[in-house]
């Protein structure tokens, strides 16, 4: 392997919400641990926004970072790419950093192509691998293409930081180590925009977003339950059925990518490799057969439950709960039986 940087430094973006970290800050740190490894070098995770307790700082170092960069200010309180970038392209230009890994989030997927933009950095979205190439000590980036027919690796030559974001759920979180140690770096935003940089008025070009717990955020990603519908569905319209079940349970509708192809839902439903990787507490599969490539993005859900009139649909061989029976009346007793208990 061609020799790295002494302070080779491989870099997390950490995510946070309400003072506390989002769980893909944790996923990412899973990642970039072994990168970092492989590479013989540091790593560090990088967090913008509002202070946090010392606490939840050290919880990133106790999940496998040597040190977390913390830039914190009220200005930062919601997010704002340009100001986000601003600070980010500072501490780039500061610490020159080999590697940077963000989840592919609303925010990662805002931030991380206006910056590598910015920085003149390459960057490969949506990625579902990561490797370190032996002799040249570049990352491999992995990620599907072409409709998910086919898993692309693509690296990037000579433009540093090699830049890239995963898919949230890809990965597990590392356990928390209370003997791990590491240092907390902060900085007030002046100190990091001291070159001239601007952050945007409180509320100027910002778009907030009220959640209240228990009311779907229409995020799969980050959902506890997902209940998803594919082409045994046979209609846009049976996907009413799920709506009104994901809004009993609390969770979030999902589908196939056959169910997103014919129209019945949108593309930001889709879960599969060519859609989103999820991994909820539960997930419960509706009319679906289970190609590979849906297979692929629940694969880490905690309990898969399948329901299709097929006893030899592939669906069934990865579920902890196989149901072979028609898909409309095992919905509609579900639903009979959550009404029922609501009354």
């Amino acid at each position: 392997m061609k020799s790295v940087p002494k302070e080779c430094l491989v870099w997390t973006l950490a995510e946070q919400h309400e003072g506390k970290l989002k769980n893909v800050s944790f996923e990412l740190l899973s990642r970039g641990r072994d990168l970092a490894d492989k590479l013989g070098g540091k790593l560090s995770s990088i967090l913008i926004g509002p202070a946090l307790e010392e606490e939840t700082l050290n919880e990133l170092i106790r999940r496998g970072a040597d040190e977390v960069i913390a830039v914190q200010d009220e200005a930062l309180a919601c997010f704002c790419c340009k100001s986000y970038s601003a600070v980010l392209e500072a501490l780039i230009g500061e610490y020159k950093p080999e590697i940077l890994l963000a989840a592919a989030t609303t925010l990662g997927r805002t931030l991380m192509p206006y910056t590598a933009v910015k920085v003149h950095a390459g960057l490969t979205a949506d990625c579902t691998g990561l490797d370190i190439e032996d002799g040249s000590g570049d990352l491999l980036q992995t990620r599907p293409a072409i409709g998910g027919k086919i898993m692309a690796t693509i690296k990037t030559q000579g433009l540093r930081p090699q830049m890239a974001t995963v898919r949230p759920r890809s990965s597990r979180p590392p356990e928390s180590d209370p003997n791990r140690s590491g240092a907390v770096i902060r900085y007030g935003l002046g100190a990091i925009l001291s070159g001239g940089g601007k952050i945007p008025a409180p509320g100027e070009g910002r778009t907030f977003v009220k959640n209240r717990r228990g009311i779907s955020t229409g995020c799969l990603e980050e959902a506890e339950l997902i209940i998803s519908g594919g082409r045994g569905l046979k209609r846009k319209e049976n996907f009413r059925l799920l709506r009104e079940l994901a809004e009993s349970l609390g969770g979030e509708v999902g589908a196939s990518r056959d169910a997103v192809d014919r129209g019945w839902i949108s593309y930001p439903h889709q879960v599969g490799l060519s859609g989103k990787t999820v991994s909820p507490r539960l997930y419960i599969a509706a009319g679906i057969s289970g190609a590979i490539q849906h297979l692929a993005g629940i694969k880490t859900s905690e309990t898969i439950v399948s329901i299709n009139t097929d006893p030899d649909a592939n669906i069934h061989k990865v579920a902890d709960l196989a149901i072979v029976g028609d898909v409309f009346e095992v919905l509609g007793e579900l639903h009979k039986r959550l009404k029922g208990r609501g009354e």
